[in-house]
């Protein structure tokens, strides 16, 4: 998964391996509208939230390798149609898989034990305030691996998710939710979230090498294969002496949400307000994320705000939207 915007450094040329004039990675369909696409971009960050958020009913039923598993092989079966290359598509080269194994060895195989295994540890709150560094560790990993230039306002956006986890770490966890995690929990918990923001940056700097080879749908859906056959060993073992009968019915239905809201539908909908949006711009979205993920918090799983807890969030907005609101002049 990453919704995270797929430009090319600047001043980078394509790869050797660049799409022909032929080739268009968009579909041949109209772009819409800006409103829908404003709406597409929206609910795509929402999406990315909620599943976040309400991944940890499902990480507390099921064990995290065989979530991941089926996670997986449910996005798989959607999407077999993704899959199908197009005829003007230029041919993989060695480095190209290698980028796509890369892609899901960080973005999908590791990106899903750390969220799904941190946020079973912490609360859903503190997972979106984590999570809301993710636009500032993908500039600061951008200007180390692609050396894009970081300004004053990606500087005090670093500074600001770094204050915000420091806060969490601070922070007593939230007691009110029953089986609530203890301290060391929660603390192993905010790190593993952590490790997920940073495998969703590196994720975010090789798609950048990406993009220009592969349509974004293909993409997806051969990453999600490779994170298919990564989590099959482990997943298969644990399902051999899993009771797949103690698993309600409401969680299945949740898993198959889950699946399809983290590989297809947020994949779709921020590809889709791309196509009108500049990505400058359209990275104001991402506000949303952090935002839906708290809501889902509070008002589904029965979590509350503590008072660092608040103050934490409030940076952690902060911080996105200085990350990611566009400069002037450049919005497009």
């Amino acid at each position: 998964m990453s919704l995270v915007n797929p430009e090319p450094a600047a001043g980078a040329s394509r790869p050797a391996s660049s799409l022909p004039p032929s080739f268009h990675p968009a579909s041949a369909s109209p772009a819409p509208s800006r409103a829908a696409a404003y709406g597409c971009l929206a609910l795509g960050m929402a999406l990315t939230g909620s599943y976040v958020a309400l991944s940890k009913p499902l990480a507390a039923a099921l064990p995290v390798f065989l979530l991941a598993w089926l996670r997986f092989g449910i996005a798989a079966i959607a999407m077999l149609p993704w899959l199908r290359r197009d005829p003007a598509e230029p041919p993989m080269t060695g480095r190209v898989k290698r980028l796509l194994f890369m892609e899901s060895f960080f973005g999908n195989f590791l990106f899903t034990l750390c969220m799904v295994s941190g946020v079973r540890l912490t609360s859903a709150v503190s997972a979106g305030v984590i999570m809301a560094a993710i636009p500032a560790v993908v500039a600061l990993m951008s200007w180390a691996f692609l050396r894009e230039r970081i300004g004053w306002r990606i500087g005090a956006a670093i500074a600001c998710g770094a204050l915000g986890i420091g806060l969490l770490a601070i922070a007593r966890p939230d007691t009110s939710v029953h089986n609530a995690a203890s301290d060391h929990d929660a603390w192993l918990g905010n790190l593993l979230v952590l490790g997920s923001v940073f495998c969703e940056a590196i994720y975010a700097v090789i798609g950048k090498k990406l993009t220009g080879t592969l349509a974004p749908k293909r993409i997806s859906a051969l990453i999600n294969l490779w994170g298919l056959a990564l989590m099959t060993p482990m997943g298969f073992y644990v399902a051999l002496s899993f009771d797949f009968g103690a698993v309600h019915g409401g969680l299945w239905l949740l898993l198959v949400f889950y699946a399809l809201a983290a590989s297809m539908w947020t994949v779709w909908l921020w590809m889709t307000g791309l196509r009108t949006v500049p990505a400058a711009r359209a990275g104001v979205f991402m506000v949303l994320l952090p935002i839906s993920a708290a809501l889902v918090g509070v008002l589904v799983l029965g979590e509350s705000f503590s008072g660092l807890q608040l103050l934490a969030f409030g940076i952690a907005l902060v911080g996105v939207v200085l990350a990611t609101l566009p400069e002037r002049g450049k919005a497009g």
